[in-house]
This record gives structure tokens, C-alpha cells and sequence, in this order.
């Protein structure tokens, strides 16, 4: 038999929780935005938001022979059905109300039916509170391309708030039509975190249970659903420790990330977040509070997990912790042939080597080289200065090597070592030293800069593609040969990923 296949990718991180598969409140979403375990290896699979900017992750897939099947592999009923459904929802239109940037509900809007029902809400005992006016942030996202009014925001305050307003509205049966959508930092593309006339739970409010962290053989830290990445970071390194997987952007919430997978170039080592995971608890469809793991609880664990919110809230995570280095070193090489830039990426996976792998595609950028000295170093500023990218489609790889002080000699002789292996334009070479939290948090120096010019809060359509290895040659020819040089922007990111992993 061929080796089965595990290998996913997501469009965003956010927290888009509803549920296709059960009469739980949580919203059905308009598009699906993931393709899990897809059960023909040989078949490129995709989830598309047509947009006339061009976004592209495609990650490159490379089997392990011999290593043994993840665990997710187990979910085979689920995972069908899944894909199944994601192909049946990628046919139906985009309903135009969800297009439409002017499309704003109030309260007073809703239905008949459903307004006795919102408003009986404000009857439950919590120790947070539910908002029925000044909502207009819970109508947008990350995309700012969808925008949807709720009837309310909860504000919870304890695991119980959650559980018990989703258990209310269970209770109420199909017919109260209230959907519930719970949002983190809103990171989602597609109003994934919005309900329309429905509930939207801002789940940043919720900080309980308080951070707490094991130390010892296996270390681990206990987290509220509701937590940012970047909290997780700074209060895990005052032990010397840190999560082994992370997102680019590290200002999303554990349970947004959590319930998509979470990669970024460490996964291909580590896999996504999603396989550093030892415990979950869980707010179910029916307003339950389950505690799950491999052991406890197992297919709500897995179908959570990556579960794009369709099985529950996460309210609390243990995630795994390993020993946290001091520095990165921190590396950019440019190819022209796209052919040496993958079998480049394919060779540091199997060797191991560096800590974090990624790639992007690089459009008549002019004076691109320029551009990096302001964070990085030319090792031959001569020959950097004589390059010309106008006009070319070049790909460029992104390198970290993580170390301590006390090892920086050995480290910089490794990092000759394996760079000397490669076929990178030997002028491209550009290198840096920063921390280990300024090389994680990188984009939020880049956020920053873009909220100041005005440029954060825009439209940001995404596309996304899972490529097996055995199609990335045929489909880097056909897309980034034919890209139009003189009107492409946006980002074009190329994650590597093992599929063992």
C-alpha cells in the first residue's frame, strides 16, 4: 500500500469556530480555508479567495520513508468527510451579503424570531458581561474584505461564561437560529470570527486559568484559549524555556492557532503547533467543559485540533516547552532557478541542519538588496551592490541557526559548513544577530511600520496551496514563469514541510 498521506496548510490564524457535523450554535462557514489529511497524494489541493492581488503559500512536501504515521492519521471517518464537505462548500457561491463591505446589522435588525432569544441572554448569570452596543469591531478581521454584524459580544470572563451561554442557545433548539463565533485577535480572512445577528465571543478577555509552567523533564505550560503567543513567550523565557513550534506572527491567541495548525519555518522539525499539544480543554457544541488529550477524551483532542473550531472553543492548552536558545543567527540567499532553490530547501530538511526553514518569491523588487541592509550584512558588499533584480522573478530562502553565546564559534563554522553546500548567488548572501525574541516577533517590527503609513488596515486576500513535492516543479514553471513582473505585490511565501511531521 502507498504510504498514507499527512499534510495540511491553512490560510490564516484565527479562530473561526462553527460546526458543519453537529446541531451546535456555531456558525456554518461560507468557504473552507483547509485541507487535512488529503487522501490522494498526487493531487495538488487548494482553497482559492480570487482577488486581483496575488498571495501565494505553497509548501513543499517531502516524504520521510520509514517514519512512523502521525497520530492524526487515526481520524480517517473524519478526515473524509471533511474533504468531502470542503469540496461540496468550495462550489457554492459566495453569498453577496458576506462581500459587501457595507453590509451592517444593528440589534434592532434582527428578526422576530430572533431578537426574544438574543435578548434573553442578558437573564444568565456571568461573571462577565454581554455588550449589545458599540460592536462594530467584532464586524471585521484580518481580510476586511467580509463584514458581518452580530447581536452581541460576550466578554467572558471564566471558562463558565462561555459554557454556559453556548448551553443556553443549545438549549433553545435549531429553531432559535442564534449562531456563535468566537474571535481572538480577529487575524481570520473570511469573517470566520464574525456571526451574523448571532454571538461573537471575544475570547482575549478570557486570562483564566492564570499562566502556569512545569519545568522539569517534560516541560509544559498551562494557558488560557484566549492568551496571546507573544504573553506565552516573554513569560516562558524567564524560565529559560519556550514552545518549540510558532506562527510568523506571534500577536494571535493559543486557541486561534491551535484550531488551524500553526506553522511557520520551524514545522518542518517540529511539525505545526498542533503536534506540541499534551492537553486541551474544551467548551463542546452542547455547552460542556471536557478536558482531552491522546489519552483522555481522544477524538475530540484530534478533531479540535486543527478542527478549524468545528468540534469547540479551546479554553485552556498544555502545550510542550523545550530549552529556549539565547540568539539566532539569521540568513537570506537569493536563487534564480527555482529548481536549485527547492532541492536547496529539500537538503537542509534532511540533514537537520538549521532551526527554520521558509522561502518567497521576489517580483522586480529594485534595489532589492539595498532594502535588507537595514537588518542584515552583505557578506561581499562589493558584489551585493553590483546586483540588479529588476525585472527577474528571483526565490529567496530564509535560514535560522539558533545557539547560545558560549557556542558561537562552532556555530558560525557549521553554518560555512552547510552554506558551502548549497547554490544560492554566492553575492546574495546577507546575514544577521539578533535575539532569539527579535527574530520571533519580526513582523510585529514590520506591523508597526505599516499601521504608521496606514497600510495594516486594508483588504488582504489570500490564496493557498498545498503542492506535493511531486508537483512543485510543474506548478513554480507554469505560475511564478507566467507572473506578470510589472503589476504583482503582496507576499508569496514557500514553506517547506515533511510529512512525517
Amino acid at each position: 500500500m502507498p504510504p498514507k498521506p499527512f499534510a495540511f496548510k491553512l490560510s490564516t490564524h484565527h479562530l473561526p469556530f462553527h460546526n458543519l457535523f453537529s446541531t451546535s450554535p456555531f456558525k456554518n462557514p461560507s468557504e473552507k480555508n483547509i485541507i487535512h489529511d488529503p487522501p490522494f497524494p498526487s493531487l495538488p489541493f487548494l482553497s482559492l479567495s480570487l482577488s486581483p492581488t496575488l498571495c501565494v503559500r505553497a509548501l513543499l512536501l517531502r516524504q520521510k520513508m520509514g517514519s512512523p504515521p502521525s497520530a492524526f492519521c487515526k481520524q480517517k471517518a473524519i478526515v473524509f468527510l471533511r474533504f468531502f464537505m470542503i469540496l461540496f462548500l468550495c462550489s457554492i457561491p459566495e453569498k453577496p451579503d458576506l462581500c459587501s463591505t457595507s453590509s451592517f446589522f444593528n440589534s434592532t435588525a434582527l428578526s422576530n424570531k430572533s431578537l426574544p432569544n438574543i435578548l434573553s441572554l442578558e437573564k444568565l448569570n456571568l461573571d462577565g458581561y454581554f455588550s449589545f452596543d458599540n460592536i462594530e469591531h467584532a464586524t471585521k478581521d484580518f481580510g476586511n474584505r467580509y463584514h458581518t454584524h452580530p447581536a452581541a459580544v460576550l466578554y467572558p470572563k471564566s471558562v463558565s461564561d462561555i459554557a454556559s451561554t453556548i448551553n443556553y442557545i443549545f438549549n433553545m433548539g435549531s429553531t432559535s437560529a442564534i449562531t456563535v463565533a468566537a474571535r481572538g485577535h480577529g487575524h481570520s480572512l473570511q469573517g470566520q470570527a464574525q456571526a451574523h445577528q448571532g454571538i461573537v465571543i471575544n475570547m482575549e478577555s478570557l486570562q483564566v486559568p492564570e499562566m502556569q509552567i512545569q519545568v522539569g523533564e517534560k516541560p509544559y505550560v498551562d494557558v488560557s484559549g484566549g492568551q496571546l503567543w507573544i504573553n506565552v513567550l516573554h513569560e516562558t523565557l524567564k524560565y529559560g524555556l519556550a514552545p518549540k513550534s510558532w506562527t510568523d506572527y506571534l500577536h494571535l491567541t493559543i486557541g486561534g492557532t491551535l484550531s488551524n495548525a500553526g506553522i511557520s519555518g520551524q514545522a518542518f522539525r517540529h511539525g505545526p503547533q498542533i503536534n506540541n499539544v499534551y492537553q486541551l480543554e474544551v467548551v463542546t457544541g452542547k455547552g460542556e467543559v471536557i478536558t482531552c488529550s491522546e489519552q483522555q477524551n481522544a477524538d475530540l483532542f484530534y478533531g479540535v485540533l486543527g478542527g478549524l473550531g468545528q468540534f469547540g472553543i479551546i479554553t485552556r492548552a498544555r502545550i510542550s516547552l523545550e530549552r529556549a536558545p539565547q540568539k539566532v543567527k539569521w540568513m537570506r540567499i537569493l536563487y534564480s532557478e527555482f529548481s536549485r532553490f527547492s532541492n536547496d530547501q529539500e537538503h537542509l530538511m534532511s540533514k537537520n541542519s538549521f532551526d527554520y526553514i521558509e522561502g518567497f518569491v521576489i517580483i522586480n523588487r529594485t534595489g532589492l538588496l539595498n532594502n535588507w541592509r537595514s537588518a542584515f550584512s552583505p557578506k561581499d558588499p562589493l558584489q551585493a551592490s553590483q546586483f540588479i533584480s529588476d525585472g527577474k522573478t528571483l526565490y529567496c530562502m530564509e535560514i535560522a541557526k539558533y545557539f547560545n553565546s558560549e557556542e558561537s564559534d562552532l556555530v558560525n563554522q557549521k553554518i560555512e559548513n552547510l552554506l558551502s553546500e548549497l547554490s544560492y548567488i554566492p553575492s546574495t548572501l546577507f546575514m544577521s544577530e539578533v535575539s532569539y525574541v527579535e527574530f520571533l516577533d519580526r513582523v510585529h517590527v514590520s506591523e508597526i511600520k505599516l499601521r504608521a503609513k496606514g497600510l495594516w488596515e486594508v483588504p488582504h486576500p489570500w490564496l493557498n496551496l498545498l503542492i506535493p513535492k511531486s508537483k512543485i516543479s510543474e506548478f513554480a514553471l507554469e505560475v511564478f514563469g507566467n507572473i506578470l513582473t510589472d503589476s504583482s505585490n503582496g507576499p508569496i511565501l514557500m514553506y517547506p514541510v515533511n510529512k512525517a511531521k
